[in-house]
């Protein structure tokens, strides 16, 4: 009979381990449109365009917005809807993605803490006056957050196609194939964590 100290830590839940790989997923996404945006000119980046926000200023920031919105409810931090009280706290690309990469970060050390437990637990959501204040399940809320990213990072890539920089490619992550495609920009992001001191990407 073999002893269960010998069997070595349990497998992690698969819930909790496709939530990690999504805030990978995003964190690499956002390394790679942020790399393209980086090479605009100030008036570039804020130039008009067409889209929901017509800007890849105004909707890279409504990105970051939104982030910040949903990983507060996640932590209770109490912020709330006064996290749109300013809609362009950073103007200017360089500046955005520091904030970004953080928030990135921040999100991906979240989801590697989850337990099966946690995606039960509920949070409380102020959708503003209109709405009220919404309870949903940190389960509920991740896989929404991910989906809001991916929609909004698509006319990012749509509006850089009007400009001089090539929008980069988006779906090179999860597939073993495509490894050796992904590879730079997972070893910086890698440098980048130990100097948020993270720990492993």
């Amino acid at each position: 009979m073999i002893s269960s100290e010998s069997q070595g830590p349990a497998p992690r839940d698969p819930l909790c381990s496709h939530f990690t790989a999504m805030a990978r997923n995003n964190a690499w996404s956002n390394l790679r449109l942020y790399r393209a945006c980086l090479s605009l000119s100030d008036e570039a980046f804020a130039a008009h365009r067409v889209s929901f926000f017509p800007s890849l200023q105004l909707t890279l920031n409504h990105i970051f917005l939104v982030d910040r919105y949903y990983f507060d409810a996640l932590v209770g931090g109490g912020l709330g809807l006064t996290i749109f009280d300013d809609e362009l706290p950073y103007p200017r690309a360089e500046p955005l993605w520091e904030a970004q990469a953080a928030s990135d970060h921040a999100l991906l050390s979240f989801c590697e803490s989850l337990t099966p437990g946690d995606l039960q637990r509920e949070v409380a959501i102020d959708r503003g006056p209109s709405v009220g204040v919404h309870r949903e399940s940190v389960g509920k809320v991740l896989p929404h957050l991910f989906v809001h990213q991916i929609h909004h990072r698509g006319q990012v890539h749509a509006m850089l196609s009007g400009t001089a920089i090539a929008p980069p490619q988006l779906d090179e992550f999860f597939l073993d194939g495509d490894a050796p495609l992904r590879a730079p920009e997972m070893r910086e992001l890698q440098r980048m964590r130990e100097a948020h001191r993270g720990g492993p990407l």
